[in-house]
This record gives structure tokens, C-alpha cells and sequence, in this order.
């Protein structure tokens, strides 16, 4: 896979890219992850090993309170900058000193100031009773009402990391100034969904920089985008007609109605009467009169879907129907704002399970609640309300948990489809829950991501935030909810080199057709490298990719959503099935980081994820997968005790060069090492490795099809006869500083009999 490269991305930062090594990501297409923002660069400390020592700090028992702490904070905040020295260039995750700051790196918290060079003001616009039809007078309306504009540059000013964002919104302005308007491309039944998102990414930089600057050419090159994108400019754009937006594939009417209404709204003042006129009449003609086709039509989006498609569409016709409110004599927009938002509070809010996982996929999560944040974002500073938005679904504030730890320093537990370009979605989102649902740590986890530098975050962060949120953060999470299932446990939040391992149960429908047939899928990063990995999105375009997700699918039949291609057990090469119902156990030593960002571990922390995964296969009478942590969160334990009438096959996707000895692998990338050891080996095992592509003897896929190449991936297989047997993987990260002697070889204990001290 190519190198990740933010200046062919079209990226600036205002501080120079670190060095780093290569780190590897499997099979995502790197414009996939490409969130088009900015890349903490720079290296003002060193980075954080797993071998560093400090103790742990907490603030001192007289820490102040009230307006002195506000103070305090802020002056710590002054002084220390943004927390991380960097963020790693192919993951783009941060990179933490190696320090104890008992006076910046304390617990999460906001510190409410009076002083407006260290807060918000509060919005004058209070109204008692809010109507979604009843908007503020004043403009601009969505996310980023005037009063927070004023405020703006002192707050800029004050706060490092508003500074940051300010200066990379600024920069990739520019960098988009330069290139000529989106060019029209109808990506089959994709749709121009990257146009639209692209677009809606320009006219965001450019509006904010115009407000922040006056300059006239901001308004200018917006306006350009603009009438682009409505079949005005110089060139082309689309069918000559009232489907120019796609409404075929309503995600991109949407955000291009989402992208009009937030030049229409922010730049509102500026605009001249037939300019204005020209923007409302386009979001109008392409977008707004859609959406009410749309709903008249019961869409399939808005009937019982709880998704990221809900969520976007919604929330793009809210925001053109809020943006133009008073100004539009047809009632459209009463009429939109009728259906979008109890529409959205029936389906959208509960794409997020009761232990706050995304329905869908971790990477889906971005674009779903982008668009629930920017619908009650936009609702709230518009009319005075979120009329339910956040409230209706108790289980939302804890999906910025879910999001964290579903973040392992080897990137996302990317089970699932990945999705298209993310352009203007990000995970800003929980900038935004944290602020408005009392999670401190979520916003002080997010602030310091790559995606963090973009217009909304300079409105929705919240500038009295103190603290690290890694202190006091539990390294291990279980998410439990029938429908997720899946476990997160690693050895530290701050150390680039961290073991981490995510792994997942669930059942193998109800995810709107992004899931894979991975009951037991795995991931494990370790040395600053993911060493088993999720290979992503088949072709969006591949015949049956979205039929169903019922057991004849031709969905199954492509090789990144089939068992085989997943981190798991195949019994005779066979599918799971899709009525898999997994049951799970899950333990941790409950163990915390404090505020230092150096962590050592006790030898007996640990934790443990099981699942009984017997439902998911045709061929079987038994079979419990289970993983932990042992040895202090050095070594990973992977079992699998099974009972099979068919022939076994053990699968893990890496891109490490692999050398098979017997049953032992080595695993190596770049300078990098890790060990896989069969422990007591079954009779008739065997290890191999081969490529990441279809059987032989697969069922045909549909005519004219060809599967999507892995290159780069090895399959390291394990295989057994049909029988009964305990399969026990030991995986050991050849650590700096650690001799053989240090790594210990578990006893072999039932998965029935597995404890928190049962591997001691």
C-alpha cells in the first residue's frame, strides 16, 4: 500500500512532519483514510516507549477551585501547548512525550470562567419555548452563531489548540483556493457522493476564512464552488435537469444541500441579493424540493433505517431548511423540517447500540454521527434546541467511548466495510457530545486527533476543558450489546508502541449490510505496527454487494466479506452462519492509567474476552475462541477449544513477512519482530501461510465479476482434521530490552475454566 502523503493530499500544517517509520495498514486504500485535514507535525519531546520509567503523578490535594482553576488551567494550557509532539505520518495518531505533568496531566474536566478570553460568552439567544420554525434573527444560524464569531479571535488567542486549528483551516484554504472547482464524477451506483463531500469540505474552509479575514476573494471562490456545483460554472456538472444532485442516491443531494446551507448561512451578510438568490434557488430546486419528494415517496433511508444514510440525509435537509427560513415564501422548508427531525428521533439517534457502539461499523460511525451533530448542532443554535436529539437516546454519550477504544495505536478495529472518502466527515462529533453531555475526556481525546483542525471544531470545542484524558482511563472496555459484542484491552492511551487487541462476536445481521461473516475476528497491534489486520470494503460496485445480508447473499461471495478472508476459524472452508447468536464472558484486572503518560503495568494485569461461537457454524458440536493479556500485558494468549465434524482451518491476514518453522512463525516488518508459537501442538496440526484470495473451490461469483487483489497480505493458516481439540497461539512482540527468558508460556486452561488469575 502507498504511503500516506498530506502534500499530494493537498494538505498544510503549520509545523514540520516527524519522522517516523513505516507502519503498515491492510488493504484500506490510503484516500480512504484520508480525513482532509491537518497533521500534527513537529517533535518537541521524545516519543513514548514501552521501557520508559516515571511514576505517576496526580495534582496536589490543594488543587484550586471555581475561577482559579479556570485560571489555572488556562495558564497550564498556555505553557504546555498542545499535548502531543506529533502525530505519526502513515497512522496519523498522536505521539505523547514521555513525561509525568502532575499539573497539566490530571483528571478530565471542565472549569467554568466568567472570563470571556478563557470561555464562550453565553448565547444571547434564549428562547423560551422553540419552535424548529422560529430561528434566531440574527446570522450566521448553523453551528456558529455570530456571538461565537466575536469571541473567536481572543479565545484564539489563548487557546493552543484553537490556535492550531485556526492556522491548518487557514492553510488548507489555501491549498483548495488554487485548485480549480470539483470536477463532476458519477461514481455508479456511489454516486458523486466524494463531489458532494469534497465541496461541502471547500465551502466550510472558505466561508470561515472570509469571516475571519473580510477578504473578498474567499467570497469570490466560494461563490465559484458554488455555481460549479449547480451547473453554472465554466464547465459541466451533472444531467441538465432536476436530478443534477443524484437524489437516486439521496447521500449526495444531502450534503450538497448541507454544503449550499452553510454558505448561504454564514456568509449570509456578504452575499449580494442575486447571489443570494442564486444559492437559495439552486438548494431549493436540487435539494430541498427533493427532500420532500423523497418523503412523499416513503425513501427507503427514512423508513426504519438506523444508519449513517438517515442520519446525513436528515441532517443535510435540516440544515437547508434552517438556513433558509424567512426567506423562502414556497413553505418547503416548514414542510422539510415537518419530516426531518421526528424522522431522526424515530431512526437516526438509535444507530447507537445501548453500550454506545455505531450499529454499523467503526469507520460508519464517522459519517453517521457528523450528521447527527450538525442536525442537533445546527437545531440548537438556530432555534434555541436539540428538541430530543441528544436526549432520546441515553446510550449516545457513550459512544465517544466506544470510538476510543475501538482506536488502537495500529489505527481503527476496522471491521466491516470502511466506507467512501471522508472528505468533511470526521470524528469532531464527540467534540461536540463531550461539550454538550459532560464527557471532558472525550473532547480532550479528539482534540488532539489529525481530523481535529476544521471549522466546526472551532465552535463546537470548549475551551475550559483541563486535564489528559487518559487519566484514570480503564485500558480495557466490553461492549456487550447481542448485536456488537466485541472487547478492546491494551498495555497504554499514550505509547505509540503499545499491545493492543480488539476483538468482536455479535450477531451477523442488523448492521444495514457493512458487516463481514467474522464471528471472532481479532486485531493486534504491538511495536507501533498492527501485525493482524481488517482488509476493509470490497467494490461498492461488485454485482450483490448490498443484496442482503441472508445467508445466500452474493454479498458472501466476495473474499473480504467471507469467513476466509477474516481473522478467524473456518470449518470446510464453509461461511459462518448468518444466525449466529455468540454468547461472551469478559474480565479485566480494571486496570487505570494515571496521569503520566509512561505506564508499567503489574505482572498480573490482565484481561480476558471469550465467546461461545458454536451457533455460527454448520459442522460443529462445540467451539469457545477466547484471548487475553499476559505476563504484565506483554504476550498475547489466543485459544480456540473445538469440536468439529469438518476440516479446521485457522486464519490470520498480516503484512508482515512471514517465515514458517515448524509451529512457529516469525513475523517481521520493517525492524520490527513478533513470535507466534503453537503451544502444545494437537496431532495432525500443521502452519503455512499463503495468499489473500478465494478458494479454489468457492461458489462462483456472479457474472462478470472478478474479486478485489490483497496484495501485500499473507494468510498465516493453521490447519487440523475434523476432531476435537484445544488450540492455544501464543504471540510474543519481541520487545526492546526483553531477553527470552522474560516471556512466560502460559499453562493450557479450558476456555470454561479462564479467570482474571487462571494464567498466573
Amino acid at each position: 500500500m502507498a504511503d500516506y502523503d498530506k502534500e499530494s493530499a493537498g494538505l498544510t500544517t503549520s509545523r514540520p512532519k516527524p519522522q517516523s517509520r513505516k507502519w503498515i495498514w491492510i488493504g484500506v486504500p490510503v484516500a480512504i483514510v484520508v480525513i482532509l485535514a491537518a497533521v500534527l507535525g513537529g517533535v518537541l519531546g521524545s516519543r513514548a516507549h514501552k521501557n520508559s520509567s516515571s511514576t505517576s503523578g496526580n495534582a496536589a490535594a490543594s488543587s484550586p477551585s471555581g475561577e482559579a482553576a479556570a485560571s489555572q488551567a488556562a495558564s497550564i494550557k498556555e505553557q504546555v501547548g498542545l499535548f502531543p509532539t506529533g502525530t505519526d505520518s502513515q497512522y496519523l495518531l498522536p505521539i505523547y512525550p514521555s513525561t509525568t505533568n502532575t499539573a497539566a496531566f490530571t483528571s478530565p474536566t471542565f472549569n467554568p470562567s466568567s472570563n470571556v478570553a478563557l470561555a464562550w460568552p453565553k448565547d444571547p439567544f434564549q428562547p423560551s419555548n422553540a419552535q424548529p420554525t422560529a430561528p434566531r434573527t440574527d446570522r450566521p444560524r448553523l453551528i456558529a452563531p455570530a456571538y461565537k464569531w466575536a469571541a473567536l479571535p481572543q479565545l484564539i488567542k489563548t487557546d493552543p489548540y484553537l490556535k492550531f486549528w485556526n492556522e491548518t483551516i487557514f492553510g488548507n484554504a489555501t491549498e483548495y483556493y488554487g485548485l480549480p472547482p470539483v470536477v463532476y464524477h458519477m461514481d455508479g451506483s456511489s454516486g458523486i457522493l466524494d463531489n458532494a463531500r469534497e465541496i461541502k469540505m471547500r465551502v466550510k474552509a472558505f466561508s470561515y476564512v472570509y469571516r475571519m479575514t473580510n477578504d473578498t476573494k474567499w467570497l469570490d471562490r466560494t461563490f465559484i464552488e458554488l455555481q460549479n456545483a449547480a451547473g453554472n460554472g465554466t464547465t459541466p456538472f451533472g444531467p441538465n435537469n432536476q436530478t443534477k444532485w443524484n437524489p437516486g442516491h439521496f447521500l449526495d443531494t444531502a450534503e450538497f444541500t448541507a454544503a449550499f446551507a452553510i454558505a448561504y448561512d454564514w456568509l449570509y451578510d456578504a452575499w449580494s441579493p442575486d447571489q443570494r438568490s442564486s444559492i437559495l434557488t439552486s438548494m431549493m430546486f436540487y435539494g430541498l424540493e427533493q427532500g420532500v419528494a423523497a418523503y412523499e415517496q416513503n425513501a427507503w433511508w427514512s423508513v426504519g433505517i438506523e444508519g449513517n444514510w438517515n442520519c446525513v440525509c436528515n441532517s443535510g435537509l435540516t440544515m437547508g431548511a434552517l438556513a433558509i427560513l424567512g426567506d423562502d415564501t414556497t413553505g418547503t422548508a416548514e414542510a422539510i423540517l415537518a419530516n426531518t427531525l421526528p424522522n431522526a428521533l424515530q431512526n437516526c439517534i438509535f444507530a447507537v447500540s445501548s453500550d454506545g457502539t455505531w450499529s454499523e461499523t467503526a469507520n460508519y460511525w464517522y459519517f453517521g454521527t457528523t450528521g447527527h451533530a450538525e442536525m442537533a448542532s445546527s437545531l440548537m443554535t438556530a432555534t434555541g434546541s436539540d428538541f430530543g436529539l441528544l436526549k432520546n437516546n441515553l446510550n449516545l454519550n457513550k459512544t465517544g467511548l466506544y470510538h476510543m477504544h475501538v482506536t488502537g495505536p495500529g489505527s481503527l478495529f476496522a471491521y466491516g466495510d470502511h466506507g467512501p472518502n471522508k472528505f468533511s466527515t470526521t470524528a469532531n462529533s464527540i467534540l461536540f457530545y463531550g461539550d454538550q453531555l459532560q464527557h471532558p475526556e472525550y473532547v480532550l481525546f479528539q482534540r488532539d486527533q489529525h481530523d481535529a483542525p476544521e471549522p466546526n471544531s472551532m465552535f463546537w470545542y470548549n475551551p475550559e476543558v483541563s486535564g489528559a484524558f487518559w487519566d484514570a482511563m480503564p485500558l480495557d472496555h466490553v461492549f456487550d450489546n447481542s448485536t456488537d459484542q466485541w472487547a478492546a484491552m491494551r498495555s497504554s492511551w499514550t505509547d505509540e508502541d503499545a499491545l493492543y487487541v480488539a476483538i468482536k462476536a455479535g450477531t451477523l445481521t442488523g448492521h444495514q449490510t457493512h458487516n463481514d461473516l467474522d464471528c471472532g475476528d481479532f486485531v493486534l497491534d504491538a511495536l507501533g505496527t498492527r501485525w493482524a489486520g481488517e482488509l476493509g470494503s470490497g467494490d461498492y460496485l461488485s454485482t450483490g454487494y448490498f443484496s442482503s445480508d441472508a445467508q445466500d447473499s452474493q454479498r458472501w461471495l466476495y473474499y473480504r466479506k467471507r469467513t476466509e478472508g477474516q481473522n478467524t476459524i473456518l470449518v470446510d472452508q464453509a461461511n459462518q452462519l448468518v444466525t449466529a447468536a455468540p454468547t461472551i464472558k469478559f474480565d479485566s484486572s480494571g486496570t487505570e492509567q494515571g496521569s503520566s503518560t509512561v505506564l508499567e503495568v503489574s505482572s498480573d494485569s490482565t484481561a480476558f474476552f471469550t465467546a461461545d461461537l458454536t451457533s455460527a457454524y454448520a459442522n460443529v458440536t462445540s467451539f469457545k475462541r477466547g484471548i487475553r493479556m499476559i505476563n504484565g500485558r506483554k504476550q498475547v494468549l489466543l485459544q480456540d477449544d473445538i469440536n468439529a465434524s469438518g476440516s479446521i482451518m485457522w486464519r490470520m491476514h498480516t503484512n508482515a513477512t512471514v517465515s514458517v518453522s515448524g509451529t512457529s512463525a516469525t513475523l517481521t516488518i520493517g525492524d520490527q519482530k513478533l513470535q507466534m508459537t503453537i503451544l502444545n501442538p494437537p496431532d495432525g496440526v500443521s502452519m503455512t501461510t499463503g495468499v489473500a484470495q478465494r478458494f479454489d473451490n468457492d461458489p462462483a461469483l456472479p457474472e462478470g465479476q472478478v474479486d478485489q487483489p490483497n496484495p501485500g497480505v499473507t494468510v498465516v493458516m493453521i490447519n487440523l482434521p475434523a476432531g476435537s481439540y484445544s488450540l492455544q497461539v501464543l504471540f510474543n512482540p519481541q520487545w526492546s530490552g526483553m531477553s527470552g527468558s522474560d516471556f512466560k508460556t502460559p499453562p493450557a486452561v479450558s476456555i470454561d475454566d479462564w479467570s482474571l488469575t487462571s494464567h498466573n
